[in-house]
């Protein structure tokens, strides 16, 4: 059964016990997000309007902090994010990661975890969300993208999720100088997208993590 943790900077993550794995890290959730996905993701894709595929929605986490970082900009977001077992409302309810996102956090957390899946709607200013409840594996993705969040379990927890054939789908979906990034820094993970079309770099990593990957399209 699954579980709510406390990670180092106060945030909440979730543990999965039958794959020994935890949903971010326990070295801080909303640190780790930030730190990944927004400053060395969105911050820096400066496609306008940006089209984003996030892989793995799992808690939210990632399109709250963009959807609040977009809501003071002046980029349309339009964020398609695939998750193949959403989490029941009631873990989502025990969640904080609200409490790390400022004075609408609450009310965008909510927007964002009520918004029906498999249809595109309008959070906030600037930030549309589209959650399909899917499996990543057995889809054809659809649409074009400037910026990619690979979020899944890791490789040695989720292999199928890390193949060379599945990031051959999401360059087949990604613009040219799109940008994707992930905590991994496998060198399989870089070899795949390497050999993908993607020119690979290695980021010094959020507290906790060595390295991390940061991929534009050729």
């Amino acid at each position: 059964m699954i579980q709510l943790i406390n990670t180092s900077d106060g945030s909440h993550t979730i543990y999965v016990p039958e794959i020994d794995e935890h949903y971010h890290s326990v070295h801080g959730a909303v640190q780790e997000s930030t730190f990944i996905f927004i400053n060395n993701g969105f911050e820096v894709c400066k496609a306008d309007p940006v089209f984003i595929l996030e892989i793995g929605f799992g808690t939210g986490l990632n399109a709250l902090l963009t959807a609040i970082r977009s809501s003071s900009g002046t980029r349309e977001v339009y964020y398609t994010s695939i998750e193949k077992y959403p989490l029941d409302s009631k873990m989502v309810e025990s969640l904080n990661h609200y409490k790390f996102a400022g004075e609408h956090g609450r009310e965008i957390f909510h927007f964002i975890h009520s918004a029906p899946w498999n249809k595109s709607v309008n959070i906030c200013n600037n930030f549309n969300l589209n959650k399909i409840e899917t499996d990543f594996t057995k889809i054809q993705l659809q649409g074009r993208y400037d910026l990619i969040y690979f979020d899944a379990f890791g490789p040695d927890k989720q292999p199928e999720m890390w193949t060379r054939d599945m990031f051959a789908g999401i360059a087949a979906v990604t613009n040219k100088n799109g940008i994707l990034v992930t905590y991994s820094a496998k060198g399989e993970v870089k070899r795949s997208l390497k050999a993908c079309g993607f020119d690979v770099t290695l980021l010094p990593g959020p507290p906790g993590k060595r390295q991390m990957i940061r991929a534009v399209k050729i």
